[in-house]
């Protein structure tokens, strides 16, 4: 009797262990813990068991080491910086990543966040695109964003789904001084969009011609947005005039763009970290990516 019963215990404890580990996200598990449904030795255990189910496999480990819980730790998720990598890392890496989406999707996960779903590798010119694009992918499908140079991937488990985002988290605007700085700018835009930002654009408004950023005015002091990203080569002078004449936080984002004694940006670079407009954050040279995650981090703590 006392053995059948024992017997009957461990497999009860078995199979809640089991319904434990199944769990998507480690928030999930806290959550449970949390409401008591877990012991804290139980949630200890299907974190452990979560981490094991998330191990690369071996052709991956050989050469990278996912941050998966990124995005719910920092509040923007990785991406693939894919100067310098072969197309095959560069799809194995994009292959993992929506996979890891679409174990949350099947799961039964219904909180996951736009951001959350934003798989992205930059730096991409054509000729790599290319080669990626000739290597099959199980867990989703990609599209080319030319101009941004970038490649957003779109997990299977999302494919043809009705996927209610709920409303925009903000709005951006995205700003440029040449045409030349597009691509930047583009960067920019298209990470902000995966991220489910609300982006609208205004090119080509340097202060070579300051009747077009005045014009532009109206648009840049919308209430509805939160803040205004400006990528400027050259001089670098946009940044400043934009932030003397708006309230949100202005992000400057320096390109290479220039003659000579521009150095590549770096004198641009300067120009926007010696604003004297106040509320101008300065990036690194042509980074359209981490302009666009300083500026998704800017506006989170106003939704």
């Amino acid at each position: 009797m006392i053995g059948r019963l024992s017997r009957t215990l461990v497999l009860r404890q078995s199979s809640r262990l089991t319904a434990i580990r199944q769990k998507s996200t480690i928030s999930s598990v806290l959550s449970e813990l949390q409401s008591g449904a877990i012991t804290a030795e139980e949630a200890e255990k299907s974190i452990q068991n979560l981490q094991k189910s998330k191990a690369p496999d071996e052709t991956l480990a050989s050469f990278a080491n996912l941050d998966h819980r990124r995005a719910s730790r920092s509040g923007f998720p990785e991406a693939v910086f894919s100067a310098g990598k072969t197309p095959h890392q560069i799809a194995t890496i994009l292959d993992d990543m929506a996979k890891d989406v679409n174990d949350m999707v099947h799961s039964g996960n219904e909180k996951i966040e736009t951001y959350h779903k934003a798989i992205l590798a930059t730096r991409v010119d054509k000729d790599l695109y290319e080669e990626i694009s000739k290597i099959r992918l199980k867990n989703g499908t990609i599209t080319y964003h030319e101009m941004a140079k970038i490649i957003s991937m779109e997990a299977s488990s999302l494919e043809n789904r009705n996927t209610n985002d709920g409303p925009k988290r903000g709005k951006i605007i995205v700003a440029c001084a040449g045409t030349t700085d597009l691509p930047v700018a583009e960067e920019a835009a298209i990470t902000l969009e995966k991220a489910g930002v609300d982006v609208e654009r205004i090119y080509d408004v340097g202060v070579a011609g300051l009747h077009r950023i005045i014009n532009a005015l109206p648009k840049l002091r919308d209430d509805k947005v939160d803040c205004v990203m400006v990528c400027a080569g050259m001089d670098g002078a946009l940044p400043s005039v934009v932030a003397g004449l708006v309230s949100v936080p202005v992000v400057a984002v320096p390109t290479s763009i220039g003659y000579g004694a521009c150095f590549n940006g770096v004198s641009a670079l300067l120009t926007m970290l010696n604003s004297c407009a106040p509320g101008v954050g300065v990036v690194n040279i042509d980074n359209g990516f981490g302009g666009a995650a300083l500026a998704f981090k800017c506006i989170q703590r106003n939704i």
